[in-house]
Formats: structure tokens, sequence, C-alpha cells
């Protein structure tokens, strides 16, 4: 038992006990009601603190009974890890086999679908809004970096087709992980097929990795 997790007045709090390895269920099953209720400190609307006596807690800790369940406990969550990281794996290899294609197509052709579709999703995005309708851009009058970054997620979104294989993975371990890769592996495909959008799609990457 760490001095941290006891209070001046020798309470333990709940979120002292999860720290040290106990589980709601195991709260109730050795220790049984809390020695002293208080009101949350942080949203006085929620339900009151429940703190426990340290010396309680240790015995508790220290009789066979809970060291059982702490064993049986940690090998519990190594098997389910264990488990999750096998599914993980197999939706990696998954991700891996996937047939994911983009277009060659010229710079000034890509450019320009690139802004028709930019100026329909604008123009789009005034009319549910109740805007005026916004002045088209042109490929010659967009600065090169805006460019990329349009020219990058039309390819993105217009030419190629994976929302099939994200809407595949619903539901199984490891979702997020396999979206992240998925565009991890669009933007790679993007950048070899277009060489100069390369910095575009890294900065993008980079983007989303950082939670934007």
């Amino acid at each position: 038992m760490t001095a941290a997790s006891v209070a001046a007045d020798g309470l333990i709090g709940t979120s002292a006990l999860r720290e040290r390895g106990w589980t709601e269920t195991a709260i109730k099953r050795f220790l049984g009601d809390a020695d002293q209720l208080r009101p949350n400190p942080v949203y006085r609307s929620a339900a009151p603190a429940r703190l426990y006596d340290s010396a309680r807690v240790g015995e508790a800790e220290a009789s066979p009974g809970w060291q059982e369940w702490r064993t049986g406990a940690a090998k519990r969550s190594a098997r389910s890890s264990a488990a999750a990281e096998t599914r993980r794996a197999a939706l990696r290899a998954e991700i891996a086999a996937l047939d994911i294609r983009v277009p060659l197509m010229d710079l000034d052709d890509l450019a320009e679908r690139a802004v028709r579709h930019r100026n329909i999703r604008d123009a789009d995005r005034a009319w549910d809004r109740g805007w005026d309708d916004p002045e088209p851009a042109e490929a010659g009058s967009v600065d090169q970096a805006t460019l990329d970054r349009w020219c990058v997620n039309y390819l993105r979104h217009r030419q190629m087709s994976y929302d099939a294989d994200l809407d595949a993975l619903y539901g199984r371990v490891g979702r997020g992980e396999a979206e992240a890769a998925i565009r991890r592996r669009v933007y790679e495909v993007i950048a070899a097929a277009h060489p100069s959008l390369a910095a575009e799609c890294a900065r993008q990457q980079a983007e989303r990795e950082k939670g934007y």
C-alpha cells in the first residue's frame, strides 16, 4: 500500500483502489459497504464518493482469498489480452491483403477534377446552410498547397472505394486500429501513384495520427 494512495485521514477512494488492481466486483466482494460517503468533489449532483478504511483494505489485500482472486484476475486479463491481440493480428493480415488502387491520372486533369469536386462540395454546403453561392475556384487561381490537398481528398473520396472495407470491420476487435491502417495504406498508394502528392499525403496522415 503506497502512501500516495491513502488520504491523510486513512481513507482510500475507489479510484485509488482501481489503480491498485481492484475491480468493482472485488470491492463489493472483499470490502462491502464503504466506511464513509462524501459529496463528489467534482460534480455535486453525482453519486457520493465511497471511501474505505486503509487498514481494512490492507487486511483484505493480505487475505488468501484476495490473493487468489488477484492471481486469477491477472491470468484472465492476460488471456483476454492475448485473444484480442490474435484478433488484431488477423485484421492486420486482412488489411495487408486488400487490393487498394488509385487510378493514374494526368496531373492537370486531376487538378481540374479536384477543383470541380471541391466547387460542388462548397455549393452543397452553402445550400444546406442557407449561404449565398460561393465563387467557384479555378485550378489556376489556387495555391499549390491547397490544390495538392484538394487532389488528395478527391482521390480518397471519389476515386477509391474503401468504405465497404471499413464497414466490414464494424464491431470487430481492433476496428480503430484497422481503420487507421487502411487509411494509411490509402495515403501510401496515392503517394506511390502520384509522387508530387506524397508530401500532402504525409501531412494529412500526420494530422490524423494527432487526432485532428
